[in-house]
């Protein structure tokens, strides 16, 4: 090929990004207020300073040699950033969240943070399936007490009369602060309803996971699970034999995960399920294990544990394990390693749960006929939304819509909106379309937002403009932005730049970088590259790709390159093509073919179609001509072109011009 080869794209850049809707409480109609028990004597809860870390909920490490059953607490980098966090939430209210793997420590930090704060406020710790909904009333009636709310392991309190937005907004009003840790795939999976795979072009549906609009109110503190050498070094400084152990033998793990003896716990579990001597007992442990993957909270039954378990055994190789008797089994399964812990947790007799940190380490699917057992066993609605929404979560919609249709059945508005999504999804515009209906009738905002979504898709524009402008006076951001998209694509900048603006006012970060794209097709460049760096700075990988082209469209090609490969290896492969046209240009041409190959094996017709255009002048005609031919069955116009002008080169002009007739005929412009 000579200079007439056809690069596709100097640049290939995003079109206008939407955002997908918000979240859900799925649940049937609320009961009248009701005192609960653990409401009804305020006086007798503790006070922060005399309360217990193991009662909180931190993880048991092997006892002391003063027979202490806890180590001394060594401080976490977070810490500063933890107090800070629950300090304003005493003054103002608020959600106080710390996120991080099992074991990592998340508790013990936080109980240490409020015990220190706090020490004579009042700790509530409502117990798992407690109604929420009456204590913000409680606590107005009591005179002043100064209380915190403790949810240790909030997932367990994301449903219907737990901790929902509007108990949140109470709790807040009084200015109570509500202190809870997270372990970080439950934390992912609940708040996840933002972008199912949406992609820049419009707002593809979010399934609204539960409790994802309470997560979106909380300030979130991260915790990590691997120590760093300052906490290693505070560590060492402890004169604990426990923590000295830990520091000397943690390896790849974390300090505190390995003083809850997690990883023996797991090597010991993943070794039983392959090998003989214990394999009805790993399976036992398999049973729970992916019972709570599969979304159904426990505890479980032994008769469940007992039923799933014969199946995992059979998956496993069944007789040829040679299992033990079942009494063995569950001995095995609870015995305590270490004096620490145990794979099967009981919590009351002939009740188990697995340890959580087995959970978070599983890493094969959840099986389906699993989730539908959980399905067949959940006997509450909250725990039927949790098993749908695992479900969808895993790409398993059978299961998702069992789960979730009776719940809008019952006219859960909420549940009705996610039904709507799965359907959407699925392929089933028409039902969906007649869901988000419902939802939007019945004040559902995602209902409003995303049958306007589905209206605009199918050029039904002038009825979407309505629903989105109905939002948008109510005001949901969401629609705020979607509503600017759909303006700025019908002419009417004006409007829609205004409305990017009001947006971005208010922290939303789609809002800055389509206020930064509009402002940059006008030429208003500096503006739109301070846009892209804020939108940037909040993760935001379209604002990064397309401030790394404004950049390289100024000959500022460091700082272009330097973007283009952060967003690259974030996985955006429009990043990917332009840092290799980028590369391609300066000469770096080895580099340049690596990330086309990349782009390529990733279905980027325009990588194809230019790594062929590169082969070719490196005198690899033959696998230039097969790339050029796959991106012209594929309808790359470039590619066409191309591969009419090798087929030229290499003496073949009547296939080239076959090539050309096919492509006139198709109307190509080229």
């Amino acid at each position: 090929m000579t200079g007439d080869n056809h690069i596709s794209g100097g640049e290939q850049r995003d079109v206008i990004q939407a955002q997908s809707i918000g979240s859900v409480t799925f649940g049937g109609e609320r009961a009248g207020p009701q005192r609960q028990r653990y409401l009804q004597d305020p006086d007798r809860w503790p006070r922060a300073r005399d309360w217990d870390a193991l009662t909180a909920g931190a993880h048991r490490a092997r006892p002391g040699e003063d027979g202490s059953k806890l180590p001394p607490y060594v401080a976490r980098d977070v810490d500063e950033e933890l107090r800070e966090r629950i300090r304003e939430a005493a003054e103002e209210g608020g959600l106080v969240l710390v996120v991080g793997d099992s074991t990592a420590g998340k508790t013990r930090a936080t109980f240490e943070a409020v015990r220190d704060l706090l020490p004579e406020y009042r700790v509530l710790a409502p117990p798992v399936g407690a109604r929420l909904r009456p204590a913000p009333e409680v606590l107005e009636g009591c005179g002043g007490l100064r209380c915190v709310v403790w949810l240790d392991d909030l997932e367990q309190y994301l449903g219907p009369e737990g901790l929902e937005p509007e108990v949140l907004a109470e709790f807040v009003r009084l200015r109570v602060p509500v202190v809870a840790t997270m372990r970080l795939k439950p934390y992912e999976t609940f708040s996840a309803g933002e972008d199912d795979g949406a992609d820049a072009v419009g707002a593809a549906q979010s399934w609204a996971g539960l409790g994802a609009r309470v997560l979106r109110m909380a300030e979130v503190v991260d915790l990590e699970r691997l120590w760093s050498e300052g906490e290693l070094s505070r560590a060492g400084d402890s004169d604990d034999s426990r923590i000295a152990d830990a520091v000397a033998h943690h390896g790849t793990y974390g300090i505190a995960e390995y003083m809850a003896a997690g990883p023996v716990l797991l090597r010991e579990w993943q070794r039983a399920r392959r090998a003989c001597g214990h394999a009805r007992g790993a399976a036992l442990v398999t049973a729970a294990v992916d019972l709570s993957r599969a979304g159904l909270r426990g505890p479980y039954s032994r008769g469940l544990l007992v039923e799933v378990h014969e199946r995992c055994l059979a998956d496993a190789g069944g007789s040829v394990l040679r299992p033990e008797g079942i009494e063995e089994a569950f001995a095995w399964a609870s015995r305590v390693r270490l004096g620490v812990t145990s794979p099967l947790v009981p919590v009351r007799e002939g009740w188990w749960s697995a340890f959580d940190y087995l959970v978070d380490g599983a890493e094969a699917a959840v099986p389906e006929w699993v989730r539908e057992t959980a399905l067949a066993h959940a006997f509450h609605d909250n725990e039927r939304a949790g098993v749908a929404t695992s479900a969808y979560r895993a790409g398993v919609f059978h299961v998702a819509e069992a789960g979730v249709r009776p719940l809008a059945d019952k006219g859960n508005r909420q549940a009705t909106f996610n039904l709507a999504v799965l359907l959407d999804r699925s392929g089933r515009a028409e039902e969906a379309e007649a869901l988000y209906r419902q939802a939007h009738e019945k004040g559902h905002p995602g209902g409003t937002i995303n049958l306007a979504i589905l209206l605009n898709q199918t050029d039904r524009t002038e009825e979407a403009e309505t629903l989105y402008r109905q939002a948008h006076e109510k005001g949901h951001l969401d629609a705020t932005i979607n509503l600017a998209n759909l303006l700025a694509k019908t002419g009417r900048a004006e409007e829609a730049e205004l409305l990017y603006r009001q947006a971005h006012e208010k922290g939303h970060l789609n809002a800055a970088y389509n206020l930064a794209l509009l402002l940059s097709h006008t030429d208003r460049t500096e503006e739109a590259e301070a846009l892209y760096r804020h939108a940037h700075n909040g993760g935001e990988l379209n604002a990064t790709h397309n401030l790394a082209n404004l950049l390289s469209e100024a000959d500022r090609t460091e700082e272009a390159e330097a973007l283009y490969r952060h967003a690259h290896e974030n996985g955006h492969l429009n990043a990917t093509f332009n840092l290799a046209n980028l590369l391609n240009r300066l000469g770096r041409t080895e580099e340049a073919e690596t990330l086309y190959r990349h782009g390529h094996d990733h279905g980027d017709l325009s990588a194809t179609n230019n790594l062929a255009v590169l082969l070719s002048k490196t005198n690899r005609t033959e696998e230039a001509e097969a790339l050029c031919r796959h991106a012209h069955n594929k309808g790359h116009p470039n590619a066409t072109r191309n591969l009419a002008l090798l087929l030229d080169r290499t003496g073949r002009p009547e296939e080239a011009e076959a090539i050309r007739s096919e492509a006139a005929a198709g109307n190509t412009p080229d």
